[in-house]
């Protein structure tokens, strides 16, 4: 039997495992766009329990230890890997509820919970991810239990059974099989099950993996001197290995002292590593490319001070007052999930409450949606996640709180913004839901950012910082030139019936350059349909194109 101090170590040995290796699943992901990627989200998931789970005793019963770690899993939950993880172990809350000890037909009951429960909250199951590779433990689990109750062999077999289905799931995704590589959840899965089951075999608390880098402290020290200083916007980190002939890297701290301020350059023999703040983090990220390539771990980080400073000052009241509700002010509100001053200021002026500070790089959590959702002074709260990859998050925040919630289906900036623009507060929830819903749907969104990382992806042989331009979600083609990219882009999306085209040009993007570009565009597509150009300010993507 299995008892409370043996699973909670479990877990956080799992989470110092995942935290060691979410590069390698992070490079499992086969899509080339900047993104909140699947190991470090997991990573951040399961990590998000370890500071409670130390706060428990060995006398601690097992069903207040899965307690305890489901809780926090679903606060800390970020992009859909993490919330699908959150939900395998909301089951071994479920299925080990009452219990002192757990064997292994109680932990066979809880992965049956928590692989009802993922495939419930994913609206398109698809096979070949994380999902069939949780099903597979949960089937292997009901099996072995019927001729076992050792929990070692009963968990070993498990996780044999978990690596051997995550194999083929580079034969169910077409994408998986032309790129080589199996499922990153699944990987990830696989790993944090092997952790717990080493735990089990009695095994030590792994320990966490440190820089083998002698200037990190130095690095630290040095980036802490500007904490209080925010004269740009975004705090800007990465780091890089050095190529092959690598330029003088006092290059491109003479470069990064002309776009912003507080910066830190410190090298050794293989890595170069950067801190800037900057309003333009992008033209960092290129010209860093021009020195060596980025590594994984950390990932290179966005973070816009201005909202985090408001961030913190928010979290500290909720400390002080507790998770508390706004009085209702008025029947609807509104949160939304963006990043730049400028879309920002769009989503404040169309009436949204509360911006949660997020998207492609920055998968908010559950928690900070579930606080930005208790901060709105309404009785109705609408959400728009406008990013695929926080639908799930934002649904799960909903069932942490009394109040009544709508999770509309954003994927895209434009998108939440045609569905702001259709609510009217005359009209009620059900209604609003359904106009709302009606016009982002008929919203094309297209996005010109720069590949993360070399990838073959949907036909295209794709290098670090090439420029990508995607329709709807797909890749349509690949560019050296930001302008000619947008160009190319808008003129696509422009065919059929529609009357506007607007383009959000983002952080890396000259007011200047941006107008320039609308006029070619004007120029090169119907006069019947208007072209409108929004300074966004937002990082990661030059441009954002809107057709309606």
């Amino acid at each position: 039997m299995i008892n409370g101090a043996l699973f909670r170590d479990a877990v956080i040995s799992a989470s110092v495992v995942i935290d060691n290796r979410k590069r390698e699943v992070d490079e499992l992901n086969v899509y080339p766009v900047p993104d909140g990627d699947t190991g470090t989200n997991m990573s951040m998931t399961i990590g998000n329990s370890v500071s409670e789970l130390r706060r428990l005793d060995d006398s601690t019963p097992i069903s207040k230890v899965a307690s305890v770690a489901s809780s926090s899993f679903l606060r800390g939950a970020r992009g859909n890997s993490g919330v699908i993880l959150s939900l395998i172990f909301r089951g071994f809350a479920k299925g080990l509820s009452g219990c002192t000890e757990a064997g292994c037909e109680d932990f066979t009951k809880a992965l049956e919970y928590g692989v009802e429960s993922a495939y419930k909250a994913v609206m398109k199951p698809v096979e070949g991810t994380i999902l069939t590779v949780a099903r597979a433990c949960a089937e292997k689990a009901k099996e072995i239990s019927l001729s076992t109750n050792d929990d070692v062999i009963f968990w070993t077999e498990v996780c044999i059974e978990a690596e051997r289905v995550l194999e083929k799931t580079t034969e169910m995704l077409p994408q998986l099989k032309k790129a080589g590589v199996v499922d990153a959840g699944g990987k990830g899965l696989v790993i944090i099950f092997r952790a717990m089951t080493d735990i089990f075999s009695g095994g030590e608390i792994a320990e966490s993996a440190t820089a083998n880098h002698d200037n990190s402290d130095y690095f630290r020290t040095a980036v802490s001197e500007y904490d209080d200083e925010i004269n740009y916007t975004y705090c800007t980190e990465f780091i890089l290995e050095k190529k092959e002939n690598c330029p003088d890297p006092f290059m491109l701290r003479a470069y990064l002292e002309t776009i912003g301020d507080c910066v830190v350059v410190v090298e050794d023999e293989d890595i170069i590593k950067v801190h800037v703040h900057t309003d333009n983090p992008g033209n960092a990220l290129q010209k860093g490319l021009e020195f060596g390539h980025f590594i994984n771990n950390p990932r290179p980080k966005i973070e816009n001070m201005r909202i985090q400073h408001e961030n913190k000052v928010r979290d500290a009241d909720n400390a002080e007052k507790g998770l508390v509700s706004a009085e209702p002010e008025k029947q609807f509100g509104f949160v939304a999930v963006a990043v730049g001053h400028g879309i920002e200021a769009m989503f404040k002026d169309l009436g949204a409450d509360v911006i949660v500070k997020g998207g492609q790089t920055m998968n908010p959590s559950t928690d900070d949606i579930l606080r930005a959702i208790l901060a709105v002074p309404a009785e109705i709260v609408f959400v728009l996640p406008n990013n695929k990859n926080i639908i799930m998050s934002a649904e799960q925040a909903v069932k942490l709180t009394d109040k009544k919630v709508c999770v509309l289906q954003t994927m895209t900036i434009p998108q939440g913004i045609s569905a702001m623009l259709a609510f009217d507060e005359n009209e009620s929830l059900s209604d609003n839901r359904l106009n709302m819903t009606k016009a982002f749907e008929r919203v094309s969104t297209g996005l010109v950012t720069f590949s993360a990382r070399d990838s073959e992806f949907d036909g295209h042989q794709i290098k670090e910082g090439e420029i990508l331009a995607l329709d709807n979600g797909r890749l349509a083609f690949t560019e050296k030139d930001v302008n000619k990219a947008v160009i190319k882009l808008a003129k696509r999306l422009a065919k059929g019936d529609v009357s506007y085209i607007t383009l959000i040009y983002g952080a890396d993007v000259t007011e200047e350059n941006a107008e320039q570009t609308k006029q070619l565009i004007e120029s090169k597509i119907s006069d019947k349909i208007e072209v409108i150009l929004l300074d966004g300010g937002q990082p990661v993507y030059y441009y954002i194109i809107s057709a309606e």
